[in-house]
C-alpha cells in the first residue's frame, strides 16, 4: 500500500509540471506495426498520416528498432503504442516471438519507453520465469497499455494460453519506471462462451471502457465487451460482430480522430494481406471506410497514436519525410494555449525568442510565463518556465499577461529585462540569460493610472529601445496609450516622462513600437480579445513619443473565416538579424474549436507568425493570417545574422 501511494504521489507532482498535448494541437497520426511472418518482417515499423486516413510509411518501411536487440526471441509483433498521462514518455509494448519457431513458442512481450518517440529504451519480461504457477504457459501474445485512473497505474493486459485451455485475457500493472510487470497477472476478461479470447483493445469513453478482442478459433472475428471498471471482471458482452467483411480478422485497433466525435475502429484482415478501418460515433455501430484509406505498405497487427506536429517534425528528422505525404502548416507555431507574443532577437545566443501569456486559463487567471527558442523561426524549442508569480513575485499571484523583452548591454555585457503584467499592475524581472532565471524587482512598475486618465488597465507593456539614441522606452495600457523613457538600470521610469499618446479611438490595448528606415511604427489591437474581429492596427511618427499618424488604411491584420481563422490580435514583430525581413506574431482563436467557445476563446489562443511586409513609401501592407505560416529561414540567413 505504501508504494501505491508513493506511485501515486509521484504522479501528482509530475502532473502538476507536465501535462499532455491539447487535442487541438493532435494534427498528425503515429501507425505502429510488424510486416509479415518472416523473421525479417517481425519488427516494429512507423507510419505517418495527416488525417487518419492515408498513411505513409517512415524509414523507407524499414523497422525503426532492432529486433534482436530488444527481444530474446529476435522478432516482435503486435506493437501497442500509448502517450503517457504527464505527456512526457511514450509507452510501447509488444510480443516477443518469431512465427518460425511455431505459435506456442513464446513466453515474453517487450516493455519499451521513450521521450521523443526515436530513442527506446526496452526490457523483456518473461512471465513463465517472472511469475509462479505458470509451467503450462505455451503463449503470451498482443500485450497492450492503457492508464487505470482509479489504481494511479499503467496497466498492461494480454492474452495467455495454458496447456490445453483456451487463450484468455489477464492484467498486471506495470512498475513506475515501466521496465517490468510488478503485479501477477489476474484474469480480465473470458467470454461467457469459455472460448478463446486474444488480441485485445480498450478505449475509454463517457467513463465506459470498451474491450474489442478477437474471437480466436471459433468465428474469427472482433466482438465487444463493456464495462465500467477496467479489473472488476464486470463486463458486458454484445453478441454481434464489429468487422464489416466476411473475411477472418485479427487485431483490432480503436482510436479517436482528434477533434470530432468520430473513431476509427481497424483491424488486419490477414489472409488478404490488408487492413480495414471502420468508422463510429457510439463505439457500437460501424461502417466501412474503405474507399477513404490508402497506405504505401502493407501493415500487420498494430495501433494508431495521434501525435502533435512537433513530434511528426522530429520523426521526419529521425527517418526522413515520405515523399508524398502532404505539406506541413507551421501554424501555430507553438503547440498549446498561448496569447500575447512578444519576440526578441538574442545577441548573446543568436537565437529568436517568443515570450508569450500562458494560456488556457479561466478569466486570463494564469501565474507562470514561458520562453521558446528558435534558431530559424519554424522550430520553436521549449525553454520552460521563467518567472513564476506565486513563488518568485511577492506582490502579485495571478494573471500573468502580455510579458515583453528587452536585451541591454550594461557595462559590457548582455542583460535581459522582462516587463509583465501580474495582478493588473506591471512588474520587472531582470537576468543575464534571455531564458532566466529571471529575479523580480520587488515592487511594481507601475501600480497606477498615468495623470489625466480616468479609465482603462495599466496593462500590456511594450518595451523599445530606439536605434538611433539608444534610449528604452516603456508603452502600455487598455483604453489608453501612455509611454516613459527608462531608467539607465532598465528597472524605473525617468520621472518626468510619462506621457498620453493614444492614437485614435479604435486603440485598445496591446501596443507594439519598432523602428525601420526612419520611421517609428506603432501597433495596437482594436476590439475585445474575445471577439473574433480582434485586429492589429497601426499609425506611424518621427519620434517614440509621437504624435502618431494614422494612415486612413491602417490595417494590418484581420479575420479570415474562410480560413476558419479569428481574434488576430495583440501582436509582436520579429525582424530577422541583420536583415530587412520582418515578420509579424500575433495570436488567434485555437482551431478548431475556439470559434465555437463564445468568451472562453479570449482565453483559448494559439500563437501564429506571417510575413511582414511594407510598400515603397514604408506603409505596411495588410497582412494575410495563414494556417500554413513560414518556412524556415534558409541557413544562408542563419549565417549571416548577428
Amino acid at each position: 500500500m505504501k508504494k501505491t501511494w508513493l506511485y501515486l504521489l509521484a504522479l501528482l507532482c509530475c502532473s502538476a509540471f507536465a501535462k499532455p498535448p491539447e487535442q487541438k494541437d493532435l494534427t498528425a497520426y503515429l501507425f505502429v506495426y510488424f510486416t509479415g511472418n518472416k523473421v525479417s518482417e517481425e519488427a516494429i515499423h512507423f507510419a505517418v498520416s495527416a488525417d487518419g486516413y492515408h498513411y505513409y510509411a517512415l524509414n523507407h518501411n524499414q523497422p525503426v528498432l532492432d529486433s534482436k536487440r530488444i527481444s530474446s526471441s529476435g522478432g516482435v509483433r503486435d506493437p501497442h503504442i500509448l502517450r503517457s498521462q504527464d505527456g512526457q514518455h511514450f509507452y510501447m509494448v509488444a510480443t516477443d516471438m518469431t512465427a518460425s519457431k511455431g505459435w506456442d513458442s513464446n513466453r515474453a512481450m517487450v516493455l519499451l519507453k521513450s521521450t521523443d518517440l526515436v530513442h527506446w529504451q526496452s526490457r523483456v519480461v518473461n512471465i513463465q520465469q517472472r511469475f509462479s504457477g505458470n509451467s503450462t504457459l505455451k503463449r503470451v501474445w498482443a500485450p497492450e497499455t492503457i492508464f487505470d485512473a482509479k489504481a494511479g497505474k499503467y496497466l498492461i493486459y494480454f492474452s495467455m494460453k495454458h496447456g490445453n485451455s483456451p487463450d484468455k485475457l489477464y492484467y498486471s500493472y506495470a512498475n513506475p519506471s515501466f521496465t517490468d510487470l510488478a503485479t501477477t497477472p489476474k484474469p480480465l476478461f473470458t467470454p461467457a462462451s469459455g472460448k478463446a479470447a486474444i488480441d485485445a483493445d480498450i478505449i475509454e469513453k463517457d467513463s465506459l471502457y470498451h474491450l474489442f478482442y478477437k474471437t480466436e478459433g471459433h468465428g474469427d472475428g472482433i466482438k465487444e465487451a463493456t464495462s465500467h471498471s477496467l479489473t472488476a471482471n464486470q463486463w458486458q458482452e454484445q453478441n454481434d460482430y464489429k468487422q464489416q467483411t466476411q473475411d477472418a480478422v485479427e487485431g483490432a485497433g480503436v482510436f479517436k480522430l482528434s477533434n470530432t466525435d468520430s473513431y476509427i475502429l481497424m483491424y488486419d484482415v490477414y489472409k488478404k494481406g490488408r487492413y480495414q478501418f471502420t468508422q463510429s460515433q457510439d463505439l457500437r455501430h460501424f461502417t466501412a471506410v474503405d474507399n477513404d484509406i490508402s497506405m504505401d505498405f502493407h501493415p500487420r497487427h498494430g495501433t494508431v497514436m495521434a501525435i502533435t506536429r512537433q513530434e511528426l517534425q522530429r520523426l521526419f528528422r529521425a527517418f526522413g519525410k515520405p515523399s508524398h505525404y502532404p505539406p506541413l502548416n507551421h501554424n501555430p507555431v507553438i503547440a498549446g494555449y498561448y496569447a500575447d507574443p512578444d519576440a526578441l532577437y538574442s545577441h548573446l545566443t543568436h537565437r529568436y525568442y517568443i515570450y508569450p501569456t500562458s494560456d488556457g486559463f479561466t478569466g486570463w487567471s494564469g501565474d507562470d510565463f514561458k520562453a521558446f527558442s528558435s534558431a530559424n523561426l519554424s522550430d520553436w524549442r521549449a525553454e520552460g518556465s521563467i518567472l513564476n508569480l506565486k513563488t518568485e513575485v511577492s506582490w502579485a499571484n495571478s494573471h500573468a499577461w502580455a510579458p515583453t523583452m528587452a536585451e541591454k548591454k550594461i557595462h559590457g555585457h548582455y542583460r535581459y529585462f522582462f516587463y509583465f503584467t501580474a495582478d493588473g499592475n506591471i512588474g520587472v524581472a531582470s537576468s543575464a540569460s534571455p531564458t532566466g532565471p529571471f529575479v523580480d524587482s520587488g515592487k511594481p512598475l507601475i501600480s497606477t493610472l498615468p495623470k489625466g486618465v480616468s479609465g482603462g488597465q495599466q496593462i500590456d507593456p511594450a518595451v523599445f529601445t530606439d536605434p538611433k539614441t539608444g534610449k528604452s522606452y516603456l508603452y502600455w495600457g487598455n483604453g489608453y496609450m501612455a509611454v516613459a523613457e527608462l531608467s539607465d538600470d532598465m528597472l524605473s521610469l525617468k520621472p518626468g516622462t510619462t506621457r498620453t499618446i493614444t492614437p485614435d479611438s479604435d486603440f485598445r490595448e496591446g501596443s507594439k513600437v519598432f523602428y525601420r528606415q526612419g520611421i517609428y511604427y506603432f501597433l495596437w489591437s482594436q476590439d475585445d480579445t474575445r471577439s473574433p474581429n480582434y485586429q492589429v492596427r497601426y499609425g506611424t511618427s518621427d519620434n517614440p513619443y509621437g504624435p502618431i499618424r494614422v494612415p486612413k488604411h491602417n490595417l494590418v491584420i484581420a479575420k479570415d473565416p474562410a480560413k476558419g481563422i479569428y481574434g488576430t490580435g495583440h501582436n509582436g514583430v520579429i525582424k530577422v538579424a541583420g536583415r530587412d525581413e520582418w515578420y509579424l506574431l500575433y495570436h488567434r482563436f485555437s482551431i478548431p474549436n475556439g470559434i465555437t467557445m463564445g468568451d472562453a476563446a479570449g482565453y483559448h489562443r494559439e500563437v501564429c507568425i506571417d510575413k511582414l511586409h511594407f510598400g515603397p513609401d514604408g506603409h505596411i501592407v495588410p497582412v494575410i493570417p495563414t494556417l500554413k505560416g513560414v518556412q524556415p529561414l534558409p541557413k544562408a540567413k542563419l549565417k549571416n545574422s548577428g
